[in-house]
Formats: C-alpha cells, structure tokens, sequence
C-alpha cells in the first residue's frame, strides 16, 4: 500500500510540474499560440550595440540625395504641442516611430514613447544632424545641460529638474555663447561618435557635422529652419527656442521634448542605448523604408507612427507619391498606425493629422489620393 500510494504521488507531482511552463498558453488555440510563441521568438531589441547601429545605418541608407532646403536645421511647424497633446489622447503609444527633419521628431518620440525610432531623410547632413543630437544627449544628463551643450554656453545657476522650460529659456537668453567652449564641445562630441562609439565618418560627413554644429553656435537658439532667426524666441517664430520653449497645446501648456524633465529622459534613454537611428533615404525611393519594414518584421516590430512633415507635397510634384505609398505599404502597421501631418491640421482642422495608415493606403490604392489635397484629408 504505502509503494501505491508513493506511485500515485509521484505521478500527480510530475502532471503538475508539467503543467506549470504551459500555464500561461492554457485555453490558447493553435494559430494564437503558434502567434505567441513566434511573438517571444522575435523581439525588438532593447539595445544595439554600437557596431550593429552604424550596420544599420550604414546598410539601411540610401545615398544622400538633393533637396531643395538644403540645411533644414530646424522645424517650421509651429503645430507640434498640439499634435503632442493629440498623440496623447488618442493613445498612440509604444511600437516605432518613424520620421523625418531635424527636432521635431525628438518631441514627437516624447509624445508616442516608442521602443525604438527611424528617422529617414533624403539628406546625409540630416543623419551628421541627428548623430550631433545623440552625442549631445549622452553628454547632457539634463534639460540645461543640452542647451548648454548645444548652443555652447555656460549653464545659468538655479536651474534643475523641476524648472519650467520657459524659465529655463529665460535664464539662458542673456549668457553669451562661448568660442572657447564651442570648441571644446565639438571635440567632445566628435570624439564620442567617432572614437568611444567607432563611428566611421567619411570627410565629407565630418564636415556636414560640423557645419551643423557651428550653425548652432553662430545662430544660438533663435536658429531657424535656413540658418537666419525668423522670430525673436518667443510666441511669435518658428525658432528652437519656440519650438521647444514656446508651442503649446490647447491648453496653452508648451509641450516639447525639452518641456519636461520626464519627457526628456525618455528621449536620452533610446540614445544611450542606440536606439535612434538616422537613416538617409527618399520616401519614394527603392530601398531605406522597404529595409526597415523588413527589418521590423524580422523582429516583431509594429509602426505606431509615421511622421512625414509636408513631404507628400513633393513627392506628388515629382511623380512619386504612389512609390511612397507602395513603400509605407510593407511596414508592419496595425490599426492603431498612423501618419502624423502637421499640414492637415492647417488645412483641414483638428480630425485630420493623424491619420490611420491601413485605410489610407487602401484609399490611395483604389484612387482615392490622385492630389496632395485629397491626401491631406485623409480619405479612407
């Protein structure tokens, strides 16, 4: 009897051990758990070491190409605290980002919070843009400190975590910018991309990066989108320091990347772990976005967003909005996806410029988009 009632013991301890790695699958269907089982197979990475981020890079670009504002240092788009806002409460969250141009994109990553970011410009200096912000973020363990960096100038007493961005503004416009620490910052920078990461830079990039970051220096924060400050740093430009200081959402809160301590943490987080990767690339071009919806769906990844600024102006002025369209079309996208354009919230108002990008591209697929009006509206 007692070897019995052993044999029974023993038996019912093994059906429960074997039951405890399949609890969590228990009651799942075949196709949801061969989904499941695929889904912990393929994972977005949680940081890229340094010689798989210049792969990337370098494998998933494009040459540079031509485009007709050559700098482009800045946004012009004065809308990005609303669409923050918007992002906000619609609940687009998580997944990859991607877009296009200079900082707007760092305040849109605030917003979404992605696991990871590709920013694909037609320019190669946009890339030299991109890797000076990514330098600057591993340097800068705060707001001030990247405005300083930035801009090359000593950092104002006073300022913490807690200090509004304005009154960060406030304290920084009288401090001169310093040649002597010009100079200093863009050795450090360019010894953190080049010799502590093993970047390798071609001649030309070095110079496009330090075109970029003497542009910065010579300009100061009243730098706009051609080099020349076209507002005074204040409610009434189109600035770094006003889209980052000055742009508000509706309710009259600013909302950037620099506008809180939280949201910019966030954003130097995905940097120090390489996980914001410049691309150079045309949207309408054979190769960087159809790349990067490979290499998502490689691993798992789902687009939340795509920024695309007013690109789709140019891409149908050059015949080439529907090879745009073919492109986005082999991103990994699900219902929640959309494109981010600033310009429908100026055309067409608040419903617009976040648009849902499965139905769009089918609209644009059975005809729906022949102008960039029709696109902007975003029919569906």
């Amino acid at each position: 009897m007692g070897m019995e009632r052993n044999l029974r013991w023993i038996a019912r301890f093994w059906r429960a051990l074997a039951l405890v790695p399949l609890a969590p699958l228990a009651g799942l269907a075949p196709a949801a758990l061969a989904q499941e089982t695929a889904s912990v197979a393929a994972r977005l990475p949680d940081r890229l070491a340094d010689a798989d981020f210049w792969a990337l890079v370098s494998t998933i670009s494009e040459p540079g190409g031509y485009f007709r504002i050559q700098d482009n240092f800045t946004s012009n788009e004065g809308e990005i605290g609303q669409l923050y806002t918007m992002l906000r409460d619609r609940g687009t969250n998580g997944g990859v980002y991607l877009g296009v141009g200079p900082e707007q994109n760092l305040t849109y990553i605030a917003a979404i919070r992605p696991r990871m970011a590709f920013i694909v410009d037609i320019r190669r200096q946009a890339v030299m843009q991109h890797l000076m912000f990514k330098a600057i973020f591993e340097l800068a363990p705060d707001r001030a400190d990247f405005i300083a960096l930035l801009f090359s100038k000593p950092r104002p007493a006073g300022l913490d975590s807690t200090t509004a961005i304005q009154a960060i503004w406030d304290a920084f416009w009288p401090v001169r910018s310093d040649s002597a620490t010009w100079k200093a910052n863009y050795a450090r920078i360019a010894g953190l991309l080049t010799k502590t990461h093993g970047f390798t830079l071609t001649p030309d990039e070095v110079d496009g990066l330090r075109h970029v970051y003497d542009s910065f220096y010579w300009y100061g924060p009243v730098i706009s989108t051609n080099g020349a400050p076209r507002g005074g740093g204040g409610p009434n430009g189109t600035t770094f320091a006003d889209l980052t200081g000055y742009s508000p959402d509706a309710s009259g809160q600013p909302r950037s990347f620099l506008a809180s301590e939280d949201d910019y943490r966030y954003v130097r987080s995905l940097h120090l772990r390489n996980l914001v990767v410049p691309v150079s690339g045309d949207f309408g071009g054979p190769k960087a976005i159809r790349a990067i919806g490979t290499w998502l769906k490689e691993r798992g990844g789902v687009v939340s967003a795509f920024y695309v600024s007013n690109v789709e102006q140019y891409l149908f002025g050059d015949g080439k909005a529907q090879a745009f369209y073919d492109n986005v079309a082999t991103l990994p996208v699900n219902d929640a996806s959309v494109f981010i354009r600033p310009y429908s919230l100026r055309r067409f108002g608040p419903t617009q410029p976040l648009c849902p990008i499965a139905p769009f591209l089918e609209a644009a697929r059975a005809g729906r988009a022949p102008r960039i009006n029709d696109a902007l509206s975003c029919p569906r």
